[in-house]
């Protein structure tokens, strides 16, 4: 069974920057369109249009965050994040409703108080997929740089200290703890680990990869969230990967994903039949310590994953 009733998928370019310090991570979108992403993935047989709305809406974020006085109670450019995001939500549930799979491509991991907003609201009982070296579930009081990219599954989930301007006025507490499952986790702040242990969250951080292997890890987190009968949103930041692997990105962390095991994600969740939405997020190709040929790896394993998502298979 698959959940969409035709293979048309939309990718939504998103060159957003502001949920984070790193500069760069705004020409991650382009960069994969430039690789030829759409016209790759016309070659698996799919429909693809591009919606670029959001780029014109994101070149004017600076003027946003101005009027909204900057930075505002511990949270970094909170004006612009709740922003891009609350405009991004509204392209992505007409795109859902136009039974076209969206694949979004950041731009920084905060565009996921948008993603999910719209998977859920559309989907509301579809179980989130979140690959990551980060748990991203920090609070604007909680989160110890206050980057945003690091909070989205917190506002999503509700938490203590996110009903807070200008996000209170849209966002809502969709996500319950038991619908979503982390796998590649690595790098967690302390009040992190409390509320994951707290909330009882399904995670996989890497000792589980290393202990039992991919593939079981993978197939005990899709049961937990029900796939095939239930649908599924992929939420893919480029960092859960080894830093070998995805150099260009604003967070690396070592011991992470290799290359198999992060296309064995994408392919088998392709199998599924249960995916709904995509996001790839966090490609920076300003960053890396041979810079040009850092970026286009990334860009190039990005690509492939989205790929992978959507039925690329040797034979």
């Amino acid at each position: 069974m698959r959940f969409l009733p035709s293979q048309a998928t939309t990718l939504v370019p998103v060159p957003f920057d502001r949920g984070q310090r790193r500069k760069g991570v705004a020409l991650g979108p382009q960069r994969l369109l430039d690789e030829g992403l759409a016209e790759q993935i016309k070659e698996l047989g799919w429909d693809v249009d591009v919606k670029e709305e959001m780029k014109t809406m994101c070149d004017g974020v600076e003027d946003i965050d101005a009027k909204g006085g900057g930075d505002v109670d511990g949270m970094r450019n909170p004006s612009s994040v709740s922003s891009i995001n609350e405009h991004l939500s509204t392209l992505l549930q007409q795109v859902h409703s136009s039974s076209r799979l969206p694949v979004t491509i950041g731009g920084d991991h905060s565009l996921a108080v948008a993603t999910l907003t719209a998977t859920l609201t559309h989907h509301p009982e579809a179980g989130i997929l979140w690959i990551d070296a980060h748990a991203d579930i920090n609070s604007p009081s909680t989160t110890p740089s206050g980057n945003l990219h690091g909070c989205p599954v917190a506002f999503l989930l509700g938490l203590e200290g996110t009903n807070v301007p200008p996000f209170n006025g849209w966002v809502k507490p969709l996500l319950k703890p038991e619908r979503i499952a982390y796998i590649g986790l690595r790098d967690l702040d302390s009040g992190e680990r409390k509320v994951l242990k707290q909330l009882g969250i399904k995670c996989y951080t890497m000792h589980h990869v290393d202990r039992y292997g991919i593939g079981h890890v993978l197939e005990e987190a899709l049961s937990y969230l029900g796939a095939p009968e239930k649908p599924i949103h992929l939420s893919f930041d480029v960092d859960a990967l080894d830093p070998s692997v995805a150099p260009s990105t604003g967070t690396p962390v070592r011991g992470g994903l290799t290359f198999r095991e992060g296309h064995y994600i994408c392919e088998r969740v392709w199998e599924t039949g249960s995916l709904v939405a995509m996001d790839l997020v966090e490609v920076n190709p300003d960053l890396g310590a041979k810079r040009e040929e850092d970026a286009k790896a990334t860009v190039a394993v990005g690509c492939s994953l989205i790929r992978s998502a959507l039925g690329e298979v040797l034979l």
